[in-house]
Order: C-alpha cells, then structure tokens, then sequence
C-alpha cells in the first residue's frame, strides 16, 4: 500500500528542491536552539549534545515524516512546545536526589520514545479529529505558558548569569550581567525583528543568527580571549560525535532493555502531555498548510506518519518535534508542493551539519538564546489582552490566562487544567445552547390530515391546550433545568405536550427524570405526555427507548411513543376535537354532494343540478387515484374514505403531504389551470369518490352562473386558507 502510495505521487521538482532549502535555513538553526536549551538543563557543557541532537532531530524528522505521511508542502522539525516540555523535565530529573545526568538523559529519551508510540497510537486509533475538539483558549493558554518558560529559561542566558543565580536576583544583580551576551543576543533579537523589512528572500532566523554571530566576532576583536574554544561558556563549544548513526541507533535499542515498569510509569504523564502538544501543533499547521494549498490533509495518516518519525529520531539520538509552522510556510512559498520537499529539507540538514559542523561549535549561546526569546515572543498570544476589554470574552481570557500562569508551575500540570477546563467549557456551552429548538402550539401548526373548515375552527380555538415541543443536542444535568424553567409555565395548562427527541444525542438520568416528573404534572390534571422521533444515531433508538423503559417513563400506563410526528399530532387532534363534542360523520355513510364541504353553501336545485354531472368512482385501498403528470380536468370528492397525496423524491421514495377524509376534495389546482397534476393520490381505504369534471361543470355554469361563482368562491377560501396555514408553519419553522 505504502509503495502504491509513492509510486502515486508526482516526482520532486525544481521547486520542491528550493523550498526545502529554504524550509531547511529555518528549521536548523531553531533546532540546534531547541537543542541546546533542553541539553542545558542537564548541565551547561552537555550544549554541544544538545546542538547535535537538535540536528539530528532535524534531519531524521525531515526525512521520516513526509515520506510515511505523504503530505505535500509538510515540514516537520524540532519545536517550542517539546523543547519546553523536555527541559523542564530534565531540570527535574537532574534536581532528584542521587539522580545523575546519564539516569536524567535515559529518562528523556524514553519519554520521546513513549510520546512517539502514543502519537502513532493516535493515528491508528483515528483520533486526530479528536484532538482538534481540544478548545483554542486552551491551546493558546498553553502555548502562551510555554513561551514564558523558554523566555523565563533563556532571559539568564542572554544575561550570562553564572550557574544557581536565580532569575529575580539576576535581574536585580547588574554586576552578575556579561554583557558580551548580552551584545550578541540583542543582535540576534534586533536582526529577526528587522528582518521582514528589509529582505523576505532569507529567513530571519538565518539573518538573527548571523547578526549575533558578528557581534559576537567584532567583540572579540577587542577582547582575543573569546577567540578560545576550549572552556569558553559564551560558545556551544564542539560537537562530540562517537560512531556512526547506526552504532547510535543500536546503543538506543540495546538501552530499551534497561527499562523498568517504574521508569515508564514516571514518564507516562509527560509523554502523553507531549504526545498531545505535538499533534496539535502539527493539526495545526496542516489546517493552515490545507487553506494554501487548497487540499485536505488526513490527519489520522499525518499522527502516524509524526509518531513514526519521532520513533526514528529516538532511535538515531535527535530530538522529537512536529509539522512547524513557519518552516512549512516558507517552503510552500518558495515552491515545495510535493512530500520530497520534506525529505529534501532533511538531508540538507544532513549535509549542512556534515559540511558545517565544525563551525556551529563557534555559534554564541546568547545568540540562540535570543533566536529562542524572539520563537518565544512570536509564541506568546497578545491578542488575549484585547478579550479582557470584551464583557463576552472575558471568560475566554481568564481561560488562557489561567492556563498560561499554571504552566509556570508545571507544564505537566497545566496540561491536566487544560483538560479539565475543556471538560468544564464544553458544559457551559451545552448549558448556554438552548435545549428546545422550537415550541409550538396546535392551534399554529397541524397533522397532514386535512381538516374540515369545523373541525379547523375548533383546533384554532382549543389548539392552546395542546403543544409541540423540539428538543436538540443533550439533555443531561447540565440542560435539564433549562428545559423544566422553560416549560413549567405552560405544564400548569396544557392537556397534551409532544416532545420530539429526533435531533436529541444523548440523554442522562436527570434528563430522564425530568420528563417522568413532567408526565407527573401532566396526569395530575388529565393530560399526557407523547414522544415521537426517538433517534435512530447514536446513542440508537433503542438505547433511548431502552432508558425511558427502565425509568419507568415508557410502559403500558407510561408516555404514548410515536413512530412520527406527524401521527402523535394527528392522535391529539382528535382528542381535542372529541373534548369539544365533534363527531365526524361515520365512514359507513355515504355523503351525498350536499355532505361535501366544498357544496355546502349549494341551494338544493344547485345540487340536483351537480348531481347530474358527477359520476361515481370507488378506488380499492393501496390505489391511485391519480398520478404525477397526469393530464385531466376532473375535481374528486370524498364520499367515503380516506386518500393520501404523495410526492415522489428521487431513488423511489416519497414524500407524505397530506392525509385527506371524507367530505374533503382534492385536484382543485389541476381543475383550475388544466395544468399536469403535481402529486400522487393514494386510497389509504377503500375510498368512493364523485368526479366532476371541468368541461361537465363549465356547462352546468353557463346555464346557472351564479352556482360556478359560489363554486369558484369556495376554491379560492380554501387555496386561501392552505397558504396562511403554510405561512404560519414557515414563519414557526424559521424561528427554530
């Protein structure tokens, strides 16, 4: 699969070369940073190692990633998020009594090596939609955290402060400063912000560094001392490089059998943490990489192709990172389209660490040191500051806020408040989202069952008595006293409540319990409670109707359940009409012409006269009576029986518009504009018509007038009455 794959893809081009340049000119030096700050940690002396491993990191990352992913324009390096996450482990690990800095090493490299499983997990598990549901406040309290512990980690740095001397007493010590470190990193700082402005051709991590470089050199030319390699704190110092790759790989998987349950239960949490904050950071950039693109990334093959990658780069000695987000923007702007601009990044770094190595051991730590303040500067959301000013965003920013200040305690920490605060944001926006998408009564909405103008007026005039109510999303603790606070004033009056659970998702006990105790307030003057539209998603329907069974709230003296709205409408329209003392005339009687609603107002002679005109029809149930794009002139009226009109919708389904009943008529429009018909009519039972046709009746007028008039009068009363009744259900339809 993976060899159709690639064998699929377009092979690397011009552009695909010039863009991993480039992308390569910015992840290096920010990884050789990230590097150093972590190694740092351990000891100052271990940042050679740590600039070799960043390179390393680089490379392996580089390679790995876009060829198992498969995501053009994608670069993934070393980032802010696992240097922060590393180097606070590591000054943890190192400050553990009897701990030493080979047991603190060990520990971060099963931490990279658990963290990369997990992400690999991700992808296999498809959780990478999952991820992306962690909410932005959160992550941008996070990242924000983590910008002010690389800034709080580097600011000793870039002052050169001697070892132990804590950043408030630095701060306040001007003659603990060295100010050639000073120099250098405000070189850098300066560099990187001017940058944009002068030139976008060359990155401004590359002009930073190289700005602090020169400072670092024009200084030492009035003080030779700096010109020393060996001992000198100011320079990462050399590269120790013992074997080749391979024999690094080997002493890496050999390490895996000192291993014990404890240790791995000690990194757990850390690498979970960071498993998360590299797959996030890698959504991330993908969404931003997709809107440049136009292209839709899998983000489940992206975890894995992360996952793998860091596996890798473990196994070589780098460190871990992410799909970055400035290198990967740069390499789409300068033409990488395909995943062999990844992979070409990658091993320029290679070469650049083959070819260049013995120079880097001469790259000034101030200047990484404010290469990383500026990372950590760009890091840093500013933008919080302006949701204080905003009485609805205001809670956004104590989110962020919160996050950003707990980080500083422990980044590990801060990951579980970010859980726990995307748990309790997720609540409050249920709480907030109403649970009822609309509430209607009877007398504003209607079954499909045509009514007779009688039976109309007493559903306008009793409809109060009865109401329909929608439910949506879920109804848990957190929405059920909406939901009571919502109806309790309409409970102490109504006789029914419909309550349609078809956009419901889920449903809890105390939601559960709810509607036992509204079909309590409802028996105790009468009424019932109906439900219809139980879901048929998950949770499944019977999982619902499962639940209200065990309740108690669906049994044999429990609440009705309908199939449809539709039919839990119609069953309350009845009952309001039998309260009012309606008694529809029997389907056993045949109407006779003077029975049918649309001649009521007919004088006999009008109707002996109709009678002659009319022929009769009897249609055996499951019938039509008359179908779509037919052509014909006849009026049908309902002596006895019951009709359904339909209309067909693609793939052989249909669509119920209408249940019409005895005395009722239908192919009124056809009969006025001779036009082809626009539905199917079906016999629900054996149904007998009276059939009038247009030219039949056009005679009867010319010699009664006044007869067509009234006949015609009625029509239009009752194409009237259809479109206010349809403008009520629109206006209640889009107020939902």
């Amino acid at each position: 699969m993976a060899a159709e794959t690639m064998a699929a893809e377009p092979p690397a081009r011009a552009g695909d070369f010039w863009g991993g340049l480039a992308a390569m000119l910015v992840a290096l030096p920010s990884s050789i940073a990230f590097g150093v700050l972590v190694y740092s940690a351990i000891g100052p002396e271990r940042a050679g190692e740590g600039a070799l491993a960043g390179i390393v990191g680089a490379a392996v990352l580089g390679i790995v990633a876009p060829l198992v992913g498969r995501n053009g324009g994608f670069i993934t390096a070393p980032c802010a998020p696992a240097a922060a996450v590393l180097a606070a482990m590591a000054a943890g690990f190192i400050a553990e009594p009897g701990s030493s800095a080979d047991r603190a090493l060990a520990l971060l490299a099963l931490t990279a090596l658990v963290a990369a499983l997990l992400q690999a997990a991700f992808g296999v598990l498809r959780a990478g939609r999952l991820i992306k549901f962690i909410p932005y406040q959160v992550v941008s309290g996070y990242l924000s955290g983590v910008a002010l512990v690389i800034a709080i980690g580097q600011l000793p740095k870039l002052l050169g402060l001697p070892e132990g001397a804590g950043i408030a007493r630095g701060l306040l010590a001007p003659e603990l400063w060295n100010w050639t470190g000073i120099a250098v990193g405000t070189a850098t700082i300066a560099a990187m912000a001017f940058a944009p402005r002068i030139t976008e051709a060359v990155p401004a991590a590359i002009l930073g560094l190289l700005a602090g470089i020169a400072a670092y050199f024009a200084i030492a030319a009035f003080q030779p001392a700096l010109l020393a390699l060996e001992g000198n704190a100011l320079l990462i110092g050399p590269i120790q490089v013992s074997g080749s790759l391979l024999e690094a790989a080997a002493g890496r998987a050999s390490s895996l059998a000192g291993i014990r349950p404890p240790d791995v239960a000690l990194v757990f949490g850390p690498a979970l943490t960071l498993a998360l904050l590299l797959s996030i950071d890698t959504l991330k950039t993908g969404v931003v990489l997709d809107a440049m693109t136009r292209r839709r990334h899998d983000s489940d093959r992206e975890l894995l192709a992360q996952g793998t990658a860091n596996l890798a780069a473990f196994f070589a000695g780098g460190m871990p990172g992410a799909g970055t987000m400035g290198a990967t923007l740069v390499n789409v702007s300068s033409g990488g389209r395909t995943p062999w601009s990844g992979a070409i990044e990658g091993a320029l770094a290679l070469l650049a660490f083959l070819l260049l190595g013995g120079l880097i051991a001469w790259v000034p730590i101030g200047a990484l040191a404010g290469l990383l303040l500026m990372v950590a500067w760009r890091m840093f959301d500013r933008d919080m500051f302006k949701l204080a000013l905003r009485r609805g965003t205001r809670v956004d920013f104590l989110v962020i806020v919160t996050v950003a200040v707990v980080a500083q305690f422990g980044l590990i920490l801060a990951s579980m408040v970010g859980v726990a605060i995307a748990i309790l944001l997720f609540i409050r926006d249920q709480i907030r989202s109403p649970v009822i998408a609309s509430f209607v009564h009877l007398d504003t909405t209607r079954s499909k069952r045509k009514r007779l103008i009688a039976e109309s007026e007493i559903l306008s005039r009793d409809g109060r008595l009865a109401a329909v109510v929608e439910l949506r999303g879920n109804l848990f603790f957190g929405t059920a006293d909406q939901l009571f606070s919502e109806l309790e004033k309409d409970l102490g009056r109504l006789r029914y409540l419909l309550i349609d659970l078809r956009r419901v998702h889920s449903m809890d006990y105390t939601g559960g319990h709810l509607l036992e105790q509204m079909r309590e307030r409802l028996r105790e003057r009468g009424g019932e409670l109906l439900f219809s539209g139980m879901p048929s998603h998950l949770p499944s329907r019977p999982d619902i109707e499962g639940y209200l069974a065990e309740l108690g709230v669906v049994r044999s003296d429990g609440v009705r359940v309908f199939e449809t709205r539709d039919s839990a409408i119609e069953w309350m329209e009845e009952r309001l009409l039998a309260a009012a003392g309606w008694r529809p005339p029997g389907d056993e009687v045949l109407l006779d012409l003077g029975g049918i609603e649309l001649f009521a107002d007919l004088d006999a002679d009008s109707l002996r006269e109709l009678a002659t005109a009319v022929v009769h029809r009897s249609v055996p149930a499951g019938e039509k009576v008359c179908a779509r794009g037919e052509t014909g002139d006849e009026l049908f009226l309902i002596q006895r029986g019951r009709v359904h009109v339909l209309l067909p919708l693609e793939g052989g389904k249909v669509h119920h518009l209408v249940t019409l009943c005895q005395g009722d008529y239908f192919g009124d429009m056809t009969f006025l504009d001779r036009e082809p018909r626009s539905a199917d009519v079906v016999a629900a039972v054996p149904t007998d018509l009276y059939v009038l046709t247009r030219r039949r009746f056009d005679e009867l007028v010319r010699r009664n007038p006044a007869m067509g008039g009234r006949v015609f009068e009625q029509i239009a009363h009752a194409i009237s009455r259809r479109l206010r009744a349809a403008d009520v259900e629109l206006q209640a339809l889009e107020a939902r």
